[in-house]
């Protein structure tokens, strides 16, 4: 081979190479949204407004997915298998199933409480959360300082109700027409709206909501949670709350 054949030969893999290890950010992009798993009935998983990966390094994005997509999706497939023989469970509001349910027929009660239950914490929870959600403001700051003793306290009171929550549950902030905040803790997926109360936002103490990253360490996943709270949802919440069209 001549002299300048072997050169050739060197410069090339020698350009391969540094291609094979040069950084990818020309062509790089952005994490779409997550989509929804497909319903098969009146409910349906809502999509998240924002990746998997979004939340990083506070969450991970395999426990986002396994959390958004199984956990969720499996409360919505075993809806609307009971509303196969259940059809008002699809026609009527969740808020209104969910404070009668009492009314409900015993072989099904159970089943709606925790997966209707589930259904509605975990619609609130995706839609509380978001990259650069930004800082308390205006009403809801207000209230926060009026209700629950002002954000650092509050914080710190919201985080020691998740940390003493025994098993599965939630920690939730509720709020009234008038705008008045309290704090309170409930087990399974049970919820604040089977009282008849309006839920401002909350927060997920299942296991699965944390542990591929934090293990048993709740706390640190409970004080790591806020910086993935959208205040600008909470704020919306909050609006509607007051104007008597918050939902779930």
């Amino acid at each position: 081979m001549s002299s300048l054949s072997r050169r050739h030969l060197f410069s090339a893999a020698a350009g391969i190479a540094a291609f094979a290890v040069a950084p990818r950010v020309v062509f790089a992009q952005a994490a779409a949204p997550a989509a929804a798993p497909a319903a098969t009935g009146p409910f349906a998983v809502p999509p998240l407004g924002y990746a998997f990966n979004a939340l990083e390094p506070h969450i991970d994005a395999k426990t986002m997915e396994i959390h958004h997509d199984k956990h969720h999706g499996a409360y919505v497939a075993n809806l609307n298998n009971i509303a196969k023989t259940n059809p008002q469970l699809g026609t009527s509001a969740v808020t209104d199933v969910l404070g009668n349910l009492n009314a409900l027929n015993d072989d099904i009660k159970f089943a709606v409480r925790n997966n209707l239950g589930g259904h509605a914490n975990h619609t609130m929870f995706w839609e509380i959360m978001g990259p650069n959600g930004g800082k308390p403001e205006g009403e809801v700051l207000a209230a926060i300082e009026k209700d629950l003793g002002g954000i650092e306290k509050f914080q710190n009171d919201f985080n020691a109700a998740g940390g003493r929550q025994f098993g599965s549950g939630w920690v939730f902030v509720t709020v009234t027409k008038d705008g008045k905040l309290a704090m309170e803790t409930r087990p399974n997926q049970d919820t604040p709206l089977m009282d008849g109360k309006r839920v401002l936002m909350g927060n997920d103490v299942w296991e699965h909501a944390y542990y591929l990253n934090y293990q048993n360490r709740r706390a640190d996943y409970l004080k790591a949670w806020w910086n993935t709270v959208n205040w600008s949802k909470i704020g919306e919440r909050y609006a509607a709350a007051k104007a008597g069209t918050l939902a779930v």
